[in-house]
């Protein structure tokens, strides 16, 4: 991992911003779940500049995110989520979850996020006890370290 300055050196909300909180950052991570691996294709996507998308690929490489596969039938480069990034899945479901819900209008158009065994929309992540009971922010506090 990139040695850095960490907002708040003992809160996991903070430091997992400053590794991914940038939005191309958030974004490129999506479309490496949806299965893009070039420069070309995160570059066609998200209509970013070429140096900003360099830039942020570098640090997904940098901070254990992304790996960097050198194919060898071309000079260029893929992209893969590794082991770290994979465990990004819950977040961008989470983000994704949270839009569907409060950042369209009820009639608005939207994707949707299928599981491929059943051909349904995945269902709402929530955190939930051992018994299954649903846990809201009011049942739970922080403990400093």
């Amino acid at each position: 991992m990139t040695p850095r300055t960490w907002t708040d050196r003992q809160c996991p909300v903070a430091r997992t911003l400053d590794l991914v909180g940038d939005r191309w950052v958030l974004l490129i991570i999506r479309d490496a779940f949806d299965g893009l691996t070039r420069f070309s294709e995160f570059q066609r996507s998200l209509g970013i500049a070429k140096n900003i998308l360099a830039d942020r690929l570098r640090l997904l490489v940098e901070n254990g995110i992304l790996r960097r596969v050198d194919t060898g039938a071309d000079s260029r480069a893929h992209y893969r989520l590794t082991p770290r990034g994979e465990d990004l899945f819950t977040v961008i479901v989470g983000l994704r979850q949270w839009g569907e819900r409060n950042a369209f209008e009820a009639d608005e158009e939207h994707s949707v996020l299928i599981l491929e065994q059943t051909g349904e929309p995945l269902p709402n992540i929530d955190p939930v006890r051992a018994d299954g009971g649903r846990i809201v922010a009011r049942d739970t506090h922080v403990q400093k370290v």
